[in-house]
């Protein structure tokens, strides 16, 4: 037994090492060593290149050889760019195809702040230090393939009759309009307007309202031509395949395209699927929508808006080159009579995964949250948590609530636990004794300690059983706080002002490692020398990992550790091993 017992520690200890090195690695800008990002930027020198689509438009593999936009080596025209201001959006319009390009979330910051241990000694030793700089999200860019991620829309001809129609290549023009929304305003459109092409003309009309992240989308399809058309609406996300490294055991939340349907439910689609060819899409619905997922935010194309609800729709997943990938819902337009128009209304979703709020948008939109795999345990903690900040009004005052609620559950198990720690502890010096006299006798050694174990009613295992059955509890409350957008940028107390980032001045990782260290002088000490010097080894070894960690982790650790130290420090004393060794 002790031999297995050495061994699953030196492999918990090595494994932690390697997870050291590669959030080291990940620190100072190197790519992760052991677990590497699935796609990787594209090198900032590579030229810029039209997204690779199909000759309509959309996704290659599933899209018909009739109609052609400009193919991949023509140099698409250049549109007129309209900013658009709202209370919760700076969005950017792209004349060429009406496509939303730019997109920041007023009411979310990037915050770069240099009040740190590490920022005050690059200070001392002459290094340059970055300047604070609050702003706000960008959740949608045009730029390099590294960073962009739009949202486009257009027309397919079903019919191979080798015309065209206006699609995300098109250029359209911007009707007079205000592009602010002011005060005492609650509603702002934009309408895009093509030429006709193909004797299609597409009219597309942007709707935004004060406080809302739905942005309503109506498309107008007129026939101007003298013969019947027969017409697909695609509404798509192009998004780069760069997905931020791991932070936590390699894990962080998912990032990529995610597809709902009413028969298959929510799906995610890995950007390595994409590119291997390994993605079975749902079938054609008359229900569901397409998403862009990524940490705190998404962004998803809905029809969840009346007359719209039966509308059939197909998926499309595509890799276009260029570390460039497509998620696309196909619209089945009804046949048009000469002169005839037909309007689709949508809405595009851009903004935090606040759950409640997804969950009243569209049915399964709250999915999008990632709660890792005991999402069914993390989701009723999230709310637990929701209610607690409801009461305290402080996230971080939550979360050691949440704690207190968490022990005060499991307390018989723990007591359990630390009951069948302290026995050992009692029973160490009987040991200690017995393996220096039968050092040189390993298998009758062994027959001794067991001996010892059943006359002393001690199982060596009894620590260790209640607390594993704890274990999904604590890993579905990690994955919450990591998913949780509203601990972005919420403070706690004095210098803790980002319960997601790491504490700048590392004082809660040593108040962690402290209080872990006390935990190991609590526990019995382990007969063999070298699992003896790994006790102490090892919470040295996680604490440089917990520096790397959001604020708010490492706080529930911090409250965890001390109310498990209280408990166990009130059981020794009870069973008078308290200091024994």
């Amino acid at each position: 037994m002790n031999d297995i017992r050495r061994t699953i520690l030196w492999v918990i200890f090595g494994f932690s090492l390697v997870l050291l090195w590669d959030q080291w690695q990940v620190y100072n800008g190197h790519k992760p060593t052991f677990l590497p990002s699935t796609h990787t930027a594209a090198p900032a020198n590579q030229p810029v290149a039209p997204a690779a689509t199909s000759a309509n438009g959309v996704p290659a593999a599933a899209a018909p050889a009739s109609g052609a936009v400009p193919a991949q080596g023509v140099a698409p025209a250049i549109g007129e760019k309209v900013t658009v201001s709202t209370d919760v959006f700076k969005a950017v319009i792209d004349g060429e195809g009406g496509t939303l390009s730019e997109l920041q979330l007023l009411k979310f910051l990037d915050q770069t702040n240099n009040h740190g241990l590490v920022e005050w000694f690059r200070r001392l030793v002459g290094l340059p230090v970055a300047e604070n700089e609050v702003r706000p999200v960008t959740l949608m860019e045009n730029g390099s393939p590294a960073t962009r991620y739009v949202a486009q829309t257009g027309l397919l001809n079903t019919i191979d009759t080798g015309d065209r129609f206006p699609n995300h290549l098109t250029l359209m023009t911007a009707r007079p309009g205000p592009r602010q929304l002011a005060d005492g305003q609650n509603t702002l459109e934009v309408a895009f307007e093509s030429q006709p092409v193909g004797g299609m003309k597409y009219v597309k009309t942007y709707v935004f309202q004060r406080g809302d992240y739905s942005i309503h989308v109506k498309h107008q399809i007129v026939n101007v031509s003298d013969q019947p058309r027969d017409a697909q609406l695609y509404l798509q996300f192009v998004r780069h395949g760069t997905v931020a490294a791991g932070t936590m055991f390699g894990t962080n939340t998912f990032t990529g395209p995610a597809i709902y349907t009413e028969q298959k439910k929510f799906q995610k689609i890995e950007f390595s699927a994409i590119a291997k060819g390994k993605v079975e899409l749902p079938a054609p619905a008359n229900d569901g929508w397409v998403a862009m997922v990524q940490h705190y935010f998404v962004s998803a194309w809905l029809l969840n808006v009346p007359g719209s609800e039966a509308i059939k729709r197909e998926f499309r997943v595509a890799d276009l080159g260029n570390n460039l990938f497509s998620v696309a819902m196909v619209l089945q337009v009804p046949k048009l009579a000469p002169g005839a128009a037909h309007t689709i209304e949508s809405n595009l979703f851009a903004g935090p995964e606040e759950e409640k709020k997804l969950e009243a948008i569209a049915p399964g939109l709250d999915l999008v949250k990632d709660y890792g795999i005991f999402a069914i345990i993390s989701k009723p903690l999230y709310w637990l948590l929701n209610q607690l900040h409801g009461i305290l009004g402080n996230w971080g005052w939550a979360i050691v609530a949440l704690v207190v609620l968490l022990k005060a559950a499991f307390y018989w198990l723990n007591a359990k636990a630390y009951a069948s720690m302290a026995k050992m502890k009692a029973i160490n010096p009987k040991i200690m004794e017995m393996r220096e006299r039968l050092k040189d006798k390993p298998q009758e050694m062994q027959q001794e300690m067991m001996r010892i174990y059943r006359e002393e009613k001690v199982n060596p295992m009894g620590g260790c059983f209640p607390i594993v059955i704890q274990i999904p509890v604590f890993i579905a409350l990690y994955w919450v706080l990591l998913s949780s957008v509203e601990m972005r940028h919420a403070p706690w107390i004095l210098w803790i002002q980002d319960l997601s980032a790491p504490d700048p001045w590392f004082i809660l990782p040593v108040v962690m490692t402290a209080t872990s260290l006390f935990q190991t002088w609590l526990n019995p000490t382990p007969p063999d020398p070298m699992q003896a010097k790994l006790m102490w080894i090892m919470p040295l070894a996680f604490s440089v990992m917990f520096i790397f960690f959001p604020a708010g982790l490492v706080l529930y650790w911090i409250t965890n550790n001390v109310l498990s130290i209280a408990q166990q420090w009130f059981i020794n004393k009870r069973l008078g091993v308290l200091g024994k060794k």
